[in-house]
């Protein structure tokens, strides 16, 4: 296998499983409504809330890559619809934001991420709006990217020929590794990058990406086999 000269990286469901987090992120959410809005929970509940974020992301279509501002959007509306300030919902997204960064790391992601990041350039480039300075992984990362920095979402070819640029690398020279077949394997293969598609639970390659000639350079069940190809490519 010819060694890649940087990699880029998914960070939800590729280092960390994303339900979780955000279930807890919610929670959190809840309990802050409940002490200093609770209009909120009476007049929403789960699937009220949920009706509301719908609505947003069909008025706004152009900025559902931006997940900071949908959610805090929709904290406005939601206090307002209740009866609240809605200037509430810049110290009610900060209270959800903190805890969506407690995150839980696979198993082996940690000393993966490592091992990887010694080797070659990593650079994080997520839809999502992890805070990796908030995780504590900021320090392996040559930078990160967002879907919100960028103005546009994976599978979008221009976020990963973007972070290419950023890179100083050829994009046929970055690996881009991440879970969904779609938004990471898929954009990626557009883009010119070689992938790895992080398969955890030895999921089949959907047929109308392989009738499409869309294949993943690399098919591993975590970062730490990612790792050890890399490590055997390169002799070690």
């Amino acid at each position: 296998m010819l060694l890649p000269k940087a990699i880029t990286l998914d960070l939800d469901d590729t280092l960390w499983p994303i339900a979780p987090t955000i279930a807890q992120a919610e929670r959190a959410s809840e309990a802050w409504f409940a002490e200093h809005a609770p209009g909120v929970l009476s007049r929403f509940d789960a699937e009220g809330r949920r009706a509301v974020r719908e609505a947003i992301l069909r008025e706004h279509p152009q900025r559902a890559h931006d997940l900071s501002w949908v959610r805090h959007e929709l904290f406005a509306r939601l206090l307002a619809a209740a009866g609240h300030d809605p200037a509430l919902a810049t110290p009610a997204f900060a209270h959800f934001f903190a805890a969506r960064q407690q995150v839980r790391l696979f198993a082996e992601a940690g000393a993966a991420l490592a091992r990887l990041s010694a080797r070659l350039p990593v650079a994080a480039l997520s839809n999502g709006n992890a805070d990796l300075a908030q995780i504590g992984i900021e320090a392996h990362f040559a930078f990160s990217l967002s879907a919100r920095d960028y103005g546009a979402a994976k599978p979008d070819p221009g976020i990963f020929r973007e972070a290419a640029r950023r890179l100083g690398v050829a994009p046929e020279d970055v690996l881009h590794v991440g879970d969904d077949v779609h938004t990471d394997v898929f954009g990626a293969h557009r883009a010119g990058l070689r992938t790895a598609w992080i398969n955890r639970e030895a999921a089949p390659w959907p047929a109308a990406l392989a009738q499409a000639e869309v294949q993943p350079t690399l098919i591993v069940r975590d970062l730490a086999e990612l790792a050890d190809l890399l490590d055997a490519a390169a002799g070690r």
